[in-house]
C-alpha cells in the first residue's frame, strides 16, 4: 500500500509554467512505477506521463513531449511534473498514480496503476 499526496496546483497564464509535486508514504517508493493523469469534468481520464521505478525511463504522451518534463527524486519519496508554455487546453485535475508492477503496453492506461492521489488543480487562462 503506497498513499499519494498531489500539490502545485493553480492558476497561470497561457505561457506560463507550473510544477506539481507528489510525496508518496512509505520506504520502497523507488521501487514504484509512477505516472501522472489529467481530467476535465465529463471527459475520460487522459495519460500525461509516467517513469518506471528502479531507475527506469520516462514515457510521455506525444502532444506534450517537449512541454512537460516528469522526474523524481528518490530520496524524498517525490515524483514532478514540470508543466512549461502552458495552454488553455491543459486545464484540468492532475492525478499522481503508482504501482509496482507495469506492462509497458499498457503504461498509457489508467487501469495500469492501483494507487492514486486525489489532484491538484491546474487553470491556465488568461
Amino acid at each position: 500500500q503506497i498513499n499519494l499526496v498531489e500539490s502545485g496546483g493553480g492558476l497561470r497564464q497561457p505561457g506560463g509554467s507550473l510544477r506539481l509535486s507528489c510525496v508518496a508514504s512509505g520506504q520502497t517508493f523507488r521501487r514504484y512505477h509512477m505516472a501522472w493523469f489529467r481530467q476535465t469534468p465529463g471527459e475520460e481520464r487522459e495519460f500525461v506521463a509516467a517513469i518506471r521505478g528502479n531507475g527506469g525511463g520516462t514515457f510521455y504522451k506525444d502532444s506534450l513531449k517537449g512541454r512537460f518534463t516528469m522526474s523524481r527524486d528518490n530520496a524524498k519519496n517525490t515524483v514532478y511534473l514540470q508543466m512549461s508554455s502552458l495552454k488553455p487546453e491543459d486545464t484540468a485535475v492532475y492525478y499522481c498514480a503508482a504501482d509496482l508492477h507495469l506492462i509497458q503496453s499498457s503504461v498509457r492506461q489508467f487501469a495500469q496503476y492501483d494507487y492514486w492521489g486525489q489532484g491538484t488543480q491546474v487553470i491556465v487562462s488568461s
